[in-house]
């Protein structure tokens, strides 16, 4: 029976996660399918290209809500079944099918994002005090870097030492969230694959600062 709620637990993840905000936003702003602009996903950063800041400020906030909505549905559901041994197995599950239900979202014919909000979402959900950490470090990297990769695949590597840091240290006396954080991970970089390319082929898109600088230069010559 136990595993049948985490099938569940992994199902509520998925859905929770594929839901398109960035594809609906934009849709409802701009008239847009967002896939067909700029990088072609659905998360904040493309949402922001095709819509401006207040768009890419409400998609990058709805995925980060769906990821900690999969894991405080998959505790409303099934916590009492489950119990405190169990739990956090369900709710690492649940947070990371968020994560991959909005890289392939189910309603975009398995297409989306690379997943960094819904794994600040789900992670938060756990222990709150990532979210002002992800805004530190997103918008560090954001602004000094000025790729949207890097910072993601930074915030992915920060959340796991999080974890590791909660479990090795004691706060945490379950390994679920930390194995959740290194899968969730690796979600995260598998779908940035063309983008660690880029990066080290130095033709990485660049957003921000960085981005209206090498405008600039490209508008001088």
């Amino acid at each position: 029976m136990q595993i049948l709620y985490f099938i569940l637990a992994g199902l509520v993840g998925y859905l929770c996660g594929s839901i398109p905000f960035g594809y609906l936003y934009v849709r409802l702003f701009k008239g847009e399918d967002l896939r067909t602009i700029g990088s072609g996903r659905t998360g904040g950063t493309n949402s922001l290209r095709a819509a401006g800041l207040g768009v890419g400020v409400l998609t990058s906030f709805s995925d980060v809500l769906k990821g900690a909505a999969a894991v405080w549905l998959t505790t409303w559901l099934f916590g009492d079944a489950l119990g405190p041994a169990l739990l956090p197995w369900a709710q690492a599950t649940a947070g990371v099918l968020s994560v991959v239900g909005h890289n392939w979202s189910i309603f975009l014919k398995f297409g989306g994002g690379a997943g960094t909000g819904p794994n600040v979402g789900w992670s938060s959900a756990i222990w709150l005090w990532i979210v002002p950490i992800a805004f530190l470090v997103m918008s560090g990297m954001l602004y000094f870097v000025g790729m949207a990769s890097v910072a993601s695949l930074s915030m992915a590597a920060v959340t796991i030492i999080i974890f590791a840091y909660r479990y090795f240290a004691g706060i945490d006396v379950t390994l679920a969230y930390l194995a959740g954080s290194i899968v969730a991970g690796l979600v995260v970089t598998w779908a940035l694959r063309p983008n660690i390319k880029r990066v080290m082929n130095g033709t990485e898109r660049l957003v921000g600062r960085r981005a209206k600088r090498r405008a600039q230069q490209e508008a001088k010559q």
